[in-house]
């Protein structure tokens, strides 16, 4: 008897629509299933009444668990797990300053960064998160479903399960409708990447007091918001496959991909850790490593108690900066499309020498001691736009995991042919929000603040209902 015929193979559709849909669907949906946004703030203020949560500077002498390495300087975890804060020497090819050495954190594993959905009434909603970290202003915020280090979730820490990871380590327990390696923060992360993810939940979902199910349009609706939505929720929704109804743009798809291989492979960037001992320009003392001149950034100590996490109290390092950041999109309308003005950056902490970045990312008083010739290009446009031009503007918070007090003045602000020409300059772009959507399913092309300012140009686009 011979073998039996083979099953047909079944294709599938290699983009899915319907899904851009359903998103569209929840983004313009205002009202959710399970928590009205009117009652959002209540609920938020609730859950941080419901833990306690204290965050204290401390000298790195009462850190425990951390010390810094005899032979290195290098600030580490006895464990060798977690972080190091480490050195970082960098020499680039071209720019006003094209040597500098800093400290660096050092977090080599991939942690998850994932959001969550289900259908009620048949709307997509996320579930998300009130979590609390010790770098945030407000300490509490919305976060994604999970948002976990490797060593989180294996229980390096020994602390209680991370609620929800089976659904983003198990692919049996729902559908992936997004997954990528997104970088962290170039300027003070090496090579660090976490999985962005948006799984689609099969079945009944536990529910847990600290979570709450929101659709795409309330989200959006709170990153009007300040210090409300944090950097890794914002990092998440950025990498939601929306559809994009505009086909027309300044460049093809093809020119904007050639321009950015371009720019990778014209700067010619080196990053070498070295111990953080001999960094040059930088003093430790008894309670912060800074720089000679007092600005950046300093690497503070602190004492975390917190309630609904999954280890209850902690010491570890901070990185804090010297003074909040400005990070921008310039954009225009060219002939009914929207576009905004990318930057092919460099930043010593990439995997592969530039990502795309806002039109202007930068914290002024790193700059104010220079002539306007050296500041950075489109600062000062960016600071004098007048209100009539400030699409979107919210003060949002950095990774409170690893930065203290680390926020920035998000903006998109319109302008025209005389203050960002048609033609930019060199490094510079002109992309749409859907090209922006599309390169960001490519880890590495497009950086967090990028995304974050991603994110909330979607907020804007699709108003509630």
């Amino acid at each position: 008897m011979g073998p039996s015929p083979a099953e047909p193979v079944q294709l599938r559709p290699r983009d899915d629509a319907a899904l851009a849909d359903r998103l569209a669907l929840s983004a313009a949906a205002g009202r959710g299933a399970h928590l009205a946004t009117e009652d959002f703030a209540d609920w938020l203020a609730a859950r941080g009444r419901a833990h306690r949560f204290e965050v204290e500077r401390i000298p790195f002498a009462e850190l425990e668990g951390w010390s810094f390495d005899e032979a290195t300087g290098n600030l580490g975890h006895h464990s060798g797990r977690f972080f190091s804060v480490e050195g970082l020497r960098v020499t680039v090819g071209d720019g006003l300053v094209q040597h500098w050495q800093q400290p660096v954190i050092k977090q080599p594993e991939v942690g998850i960064l994932g959001i969550l959905v289900k259908e009620f009434d048949g709307v997509l909603h996320l579930l998300m998160q009130a979590k609390m970290e010790p770098g945030n202003p407000n300490l509490l915020q919305l976060s994604p479903t999970v948002q976990a280090t490797r060593s989180n979730y294996t229980k390096v820490h020994r602390g209680s399960d991370v609620q929800y990871i089976e659904y983003f380590t198990d692919p049996a327990r729902g559908r992936v409708l997004a997954d990528v390696l997104q970088s962290e923060h170039g300027s003070w992360f090496f090579r660090k990447s976490n999985r962005n993810m948006v799984v689609e939940a099969v079945g009944e979902v536990p529910e847990h007091e600290d979570f709450c199910w929101l659709t795409l349009g309330q989200v959006n609706e709170l990153l009007l918001r300040d210090n409300v939505v944090n950097m890794d929720s914002r990092t998440v929704l950025s990498c939601m496959p929306l559809a994009d109804p505009r086909s027309r743009a300044l460049s093809s798809d093809t020119e904007v991909l050639s321009w950015f291989t371009t720019e990778r492979s014209r700067h010619d960037v080196s990053a070498e850790r070295i111990p953080l001992a001999s960094v040059r320009d930088w003093q430790r003392g008894e309670w912060s490593i800074d720089h000679e001149d007092g600005r950046y950034f300093r690497t503070v100590a602190v004492r975390v108690r917190a309630g609904s996490r999954e280890v209850g109290s902690w010491t570890q390092p901070l990185f804090e900066p010297v003074g909040r950041g400005v990070t921008a999109f310039l954009t225009r309308t060219v002939d009914g499309v929207r576009h905004v003005l990318v930057h092919a950056r460099v930043e010593g902490g990439f995997l592969d020498t530039v990502e795309l970045g806002p039109t202007v990312q930068a914290t002024e008083g790193n700059y104010a001691h220079l002539p306007a010739g050296d500041r950075p290009p489109f600062l000062d446009t960016v600071l004098r736009a007048g209100p009539e031009r400030i699409h979107y503007q919210a003060v949002h918070s950095e990774e409170g995991g690893r930065f203290l007090n680390a926020e920035s003045r998000y903006l998109i602000v319109e302008a025209d042919e005389r203050t960002a020409a048609s033609e930019p300059p060199e490094g510079f772009r002109w992309v749409t929000p859907g090209q922006l959507t599309s390169l960001v399913r490519h880890g590495h092309y497009v950086n967090v603040q990028a995304r974050t300012l991603l994110a909330c140009l979607n907020a804007t686009a699709v108003p509630a209902r």
